[in-house]
């Protein structure tokens, strides 16, 4: 039975290691003071589409960190956050993260393009949710908003509203939260 108790506290307190790995407070003192820990939950497996009219699923990136992010082309936080999220994917995407952006809701493939083009975004893949399917089966009420989602596919982290992504502080969170 004693084994059994030590066992048990072995595992519990080595579970909580890791879901310490990411410093979270850091993250909110550093300037992302709205990002909000979430219990890992899984994402849902909802297909959305790019302007080729080719599916895709979060699964697609399943082994990945990412961050991923809901926007349109009406939201003026949105325009104001977008070019930190493409300089984010340009210094750190790679193998082991990647910033996914999908514009949610009625945003016509030109009007995608054109609001990329405006704000000088070439890093970032153009993804649609026009029916919000996704955005819906992930509880997203308004945009933008950004899940940081880890390498199982589970959401870890939210953040409701616009924030600097090419921030010391969200690029730290990055790397913590794709540390090995």
């Amino acid at each position: 039975m004693r084994w059994l108790v030590l066992y048990t506290a072995l595992v519990l307190g080595a579970n909580a290691a890791v879901a310490g790995e990411i410093d979270w407070q850091a993250a909110h003192d550093g300037g992302l003071a709205k990002l909000q820990r979430t219990d890992p939950t899984p994402v849902p497996a909802t297909a959305f589409t790019d302007p080729e009219g080719g599916t895709h699923s979060l699964a697609d990136w399943r082994g990945k960190v990412v961050l991923l992010n809901f926007w349109a082309t009406w939201c003026a936080p949105c325009r104001e956050e977008m070019p930190s999220l493409d300089a984010l994917q340009a210094q750190m995407g790679g193998e082991d993260f990647e910033v996914v952006a999908i514009a949610a809701g009625h945003n016509p493939p030109p009007a995608v393009r054109k609001f990329l083009e405006e704000e000088g975004i070439t890093h970032l893949p153009v993804l649609l949710d026009p029916r919000q399917g996704l955005a819906r089966g992930m509880g997203v009420m308004g945009m933008p908003v950004t899940v940081l989602i880890d390498r199982d596919g589970r959401e870890i982290a939210r953040l409701i509203g616009g924030a600097d992504w090419s921030s010391d502080a969200a690029k730290e969170l990055v790397r913590q939260a794709t540390a090995p």
